[in-house]
């Protein structure tokens, strides 16, 4: 079971990483006003995830790349909540969908944690 939940974790980040290259400006449109460099931020946010699914690949950095995987849900989280208040901005989306996301973002996390056996204890 860890296997599939760590191929899926690594197909979601890998594909996700791609989109932020290919869809540039439709990635930089979730990113709340507040938040400056919009499209800095997709090149940087999709390098990075393709960095830490990379990552993944390897025993030896996958705990690694996991906590940087984790790190990095958590960032974009911002974005998320900002889709799910501002329904209106996005309407080829069902709101369902932008809020059911922000409870698989939480699974997900979890799903990261557990299939790259991150080390949570600080030596």
């Amino acid at each position: 079971m860890k296997k599939i939940i760590l191929s899926f974790v690594f197909i979601w980040f890998f594909i996700g990483s791609l989109a932020h290259f290919i869809f540039t400006g439709s990635e930089a449109k979730i990113i709340p006003d507040y938040i400056p460099w919009h499209i800095a931020d997709v090149y940087v946010s999709g390098f990075l995830e393709m960095l830490g699914a990379l990552g993944l690949l390897s025993k030896k950095t996958r705990p690694y790349a996991g906590f940087g995987l984790f790190c990095l849900t958590i960032a974009v989280t911002p974005a998320n909540v900002y889709m799910a208040m501002h329904t209106s901005i996005y309407p080829d989306i069902a709101p369902w969908i932008l809020n059911a996301r922000l409870v698989f973002q939480l699974i997900f996390l979890w799903m990261i944690s557990w299939s790259s056996e991150i080390r949570w204890r600080l030596h």
